[in-house]
């Protein structure tokens, strides 16, 4: 497996990531993710991807049931997830608003049965929230230890720009990465 430096940091991740969008915890079975996971894992995979929002939170579960099994360390991974759609029909429960990214990071690293999340992805641009707000606290998680590093998923190069401005006028950490959409 060859491994690749994640934008100007030092973390070094897999160039084959396993996702879990549309698999874990909906339409593959728990025994058959534990064997996905454990086969990239043996490949040399060391990136694991997914979302709050992916199965309403049950992929993250499955991904965490097989952490708990013990077979390699935590440490040993990066696993990363998003924070954006709604997860329930309360007004303050998507979006990257300070509100639902601390409710967000509770259940995340509780699903994921971890202690800190290695990339935090803004899941899609929020219109309806300051982007100061959301940077600044994507940088308290990062200075708290809840999250390592943290990065956007489809933003347009304008957004992402904007999102780069903003967290140096704040001198705060910045996104280490984007997430592009693939059609």
């Amino acid at each position: 497996m060859k491994y690749r430096k994640v934008g100007k940091s030092g973390l070094k991740i897999s160039e084959i990531a396993l996702g879990s969008w549309l698999t874990f915890g909906g339409s593959v079975e728990a025994e058959i993710a534990n064997k996905c996971l454990r086969a990239a894992v043996e490949q040399g995979i060391n990136f694991i991807d997914s979302a709050e929002i992916y199965a309403h939170g049950e992929a993250e579960k499955v991904i965490g049931k097989w952490l708990q099994e013990g077979t390699i360390d935590r440490k040993n991974l990066v696993i990363s997830s998003k924070v954006f759609w709604p997860m329930s029909e309360d007004i303050n429960r998507w979006g990257l608003s300070r509100k639902n990214i601390l409710n967000a990071i509770e259940g995340t690293p509780e699903r994921l049965g971890v202690d800190y999340i290695d990339i935090y992805y803004m899941h899609r641009y929020d219109y309806t929230t300051p982007i100061k707000e959301t940077v600044e606290v994507l940088d308290d998680l990062i200075r708290s230890g809840k999250v390592l590093y943290w990065g956007t998923s489809i933003l347009t190069a304008a957004q992402l720009e904007r999102v780069n401005a903003v967290a140096k006028d704040l001198k705060a950490h910045r996104p280490i990465v984007e997430q592009p959409l693939y059609d």
